[in-house]
C-alpha cells in the first residue's frame, strides 16, 4: 500500500488549516518555532504590509527600546543642525569657544527642550529659534504620549508564557508507541485554565504525478485540562486508528512531515484567551525510540511539589 493510501484510510485530510497544498510553492517549515509563520509578503508597498504600531507592539524588548533611544538621539540631532543653521546668536547663555562644544551645548539645549526640562542657561532670544523650540517642545509633548501608549500596549497585551519542549518524541506509552512533546507555563503564579491543544501532522505526498501537501488533525490521549498548573506531556497514541500507524523513522527521511501545534488558554489575570504556536519537523526535532526525564519531585518535608523547569527538554534514549 503507498504512502498516500495508507494515510487515507486512516484520517480525512484536513483542509481548514489554512495552508495551502502545493508543495511546490511553499519552502521549509509552516510554523517557526518561535510561534510565527514561516511567510514573507511581497507585491505591495511597505506602507501597505508593515504596520508600525504592530512591530513595535509585537518586537523584542531590547530592539524596542534601542528604537526608542535612536528615534531619541536622532530627533535632537535633526533640530541641534537647525538651530546651528539658524545661528548661535539667536542663543544666550552660550558659554563654548568652538565648533564641537557650540555643537554639545546645542544639542543638550534640544533634549532639554525636548523634555520639557528647561535648565535655563541656554534660551532661545531670536523669533525663528524661539518658533523651534516651540515646535520641538510640542515634538516632545506628542512622542512622549506614543512612547507612553506603546509601553502601555506591551505591557498589558495579554500572553500565553509557555515554553514548549525542542523535540518532540516516539516513545512507549501504554501498550503501544505514541508521538509526545510537552511544555510548561514558567512564570510564578501564571496557571492558565481551559487549555486546549491541537496537533495537526502535514506531510509531503505524491499524487497525480505531483507533490502536495496533505494536512490530517491528530486525536490525543487529552486535547483539554482544566488548569495548567504543571508541565503537560500531549500524546498522539499511534495505533490502527493513527495515520502514523505501522511507520518508522526511516519512513519519514524522504518527507516534508511537520507537526503544528496550537495551545490556547484562558488568562486569569488578563481576563482573556492567549494562544500559543510551535512545530517540531520529523527530519530534525523527532527522535525516535526516546522518553522523557520526570521534571518534578516532591520538597524535603514532603508539603509541596516542586518544578525543575530546566528539564523541560530532558529525556534519555531507550
Amino acid at each position: 500500500m503507498s504512502l498516500l493510501s495508507r494515510f487515507n484510510t486512516k484520517l480525512k485530510s484536513n483542509n481548514d488549516t489554512g495552508f495551502s497544498n502545493n508543495a511546490d510553492g511553499i519552502g521549509g517549515r509552516f510554523i517557526n518555532k518561535d510561534g510565527t509563520f514561516n511567510v514573507v509578503k511581497e507585491g505591495a508597498s511597505f506602507k501597505e504590509r508593515v504596520s508600525l504600531y504592530y512591530n513595535m507592539l509585537t518586537m523584542p524588548l531590547g530592539k524596542f527600546l534601542l528604537i526608542i533611544l535612536l528615534s531619541f538621539i536622532g530627533i535632537n540631532l535633526l533640530f541641534t543642525v537647525l538651530f546651528l543653521l539658524l545661528g548661535t546668536d539667536q542663543l544666550t547663555g552660550m558659554i563654548s569657544t568652538n565648533l564641537f562644544d557650540h555643537f554639545k551645548e546645542v544639542f543638550f539645549f534640544s533634549a532639554q527642550t525636548l523634555t520639557t526640562v528647561g535648565y535655563g542657561r541656554i534660551n532661545p532670544v531670536g523669533t525663528l529659534a524661539s518658533s523651534l523650540a516651540s515646535i520641538e517642545a510640542l515634538c516632545g509633548f506628542l512622542g512622549f504620549a506614543i512612547i507612553t501608549g506603546l509601553l502601555y500596549g506591551r505591557f498589558s497585551k495579554p500572553q500565553a508564557y509557555l515554553k514548549f519542549s525542542e523535540n518532540a518524541l516516539v516513545a512507549p506509552y501504554l501498550d503501544k508507541t505514541g508521538l509526545m512533546f510537552r511544555f510548561m507555563s514558567y512564570k510564578e503564579n501564571h496557571n492558565l485554565t481551559d487549555v486546549e491543544v491541537k496537533v495537526t501532522l502535514g506531510i509531503t505526498m505524491h499524487e497525480k504525478d505531483k507533490e502536495v501537501f496533505k494536512f490530517y488533525t491528530l486525536p490525543l490521549e487529552r486535547s483539554k485540562v482544566d488548569s495548567l498548573v504543571m508541565n503537560w506531556t500531549v500524546v498522539h497514541p499511534i495505533d490502527e486508528d493513527s495515520p502514523l500507524f505501522g511507520f518508522s523513522y526511516e519512513d519519514f527521511k524522504d518527507t516534508d512531515a511537520e507537526i503544528y501545534v496550537l495551545i490556547r488558554g484562558f488568562d486569569d489575570v488578563f481576563s482573556n484567551t492567549v494562544l500559543k504556536r510551535t512545530s517540531y519537523r520529523f527530519k530534525e526535532e523527532v527522535i525516535f525510540n526516546a522518553k522523557f526525564s520526570r521534571m518534578y519531585r516532591e520538597s524535603e518535608d514532603g508539603n509541596t511539589t516542586i518544578m525543575e523547569l530546566h528539564k523541560l527538554n530532558d529525556f534519555h534514549v531507550l
